[in-house]
């Protein structure tokens, strides 16, 4: 949309979703999101999360749709290979993992595995940042941060509170256009 104009800086879209009103707008060359900010509480991690992820696990909490799983360091984030079919069965929508950053100019890394929506590993998912964002802030005292996804793919989002909401930044770029035509019957 933007690359034919309909979404300038002057612009804001609104999506009806079934987390309510979202909206978006272009901030330079990001395009802002505003999300619902989803808190998470400690939990303990079931065994099939500690089986699958197969590494030591410095801390596990839940927002109630997905499990937030702290490793050690940023290293162990990014070389994680987890037993996918082993944590399909778990009865979470996504499994974040994540670590505080020790590359320059990030605060924190993640990657996010969701295989019981049929996504083994997401490239960037801006959902698993509604609780990233609130864990990250209270666990390194800031306002705003930089957050990597190390994903194959990979992307960088910037993240900052507003009131109880979240607003996630990001870059996109177009992989796909389709055109609709709809046929008029001839009378």
């Amino acid at each position: 949309m933007r690359e034919q104009g309909y979404f300038t800086g002057q612009s804001t879209a609104h999506f009806r979703t079934r987390s309510g009103l979202l909206t978006a707008r272009l901030q330079d060359e990001w395009i802002e999101l505003d999300f619902p900010s989803l808190p998470q509480h400690e939990t303990a991690p079931p065994l099939e999360l500690r089986e699958a992820l197969g590494v030591p696990m410095k801390y596990v909490g839940t927002d109630g749709d997905d499990y937030l799983v702290e490793l050690d360091s940023e290293d162990a984030v990014r070389t994680l290979r987890p037993n996918v079919s082993m944590l399909s069965p778990i009865q979470a929508r996504a499994i974040i993992v994540t670590s505080q950053a020790s590359s320059s100019g990030y605060d924190f890394v993640s990657r996010v595995f969701a295989p019981r929506l049929g996504i083994d590993e997401d490239p960037v998912t801006g959902s698993a940042h509604c609780c990233l964002g609130p864990f990250w802030m209270a666990k390194l005292r800031k306002k705003e941060l930089i957050a990597y996804q190390a994903s194959a793919r990979g992307g960088v989002l910037r993240l900052r509170m507003n009131g109880e909401r979240l607003s996630l930044s990001g870059k996109a770029v177009t992989v796909a256009e389709d055109r609709l035509e709809v046929p008029f019957p001839s009378d």
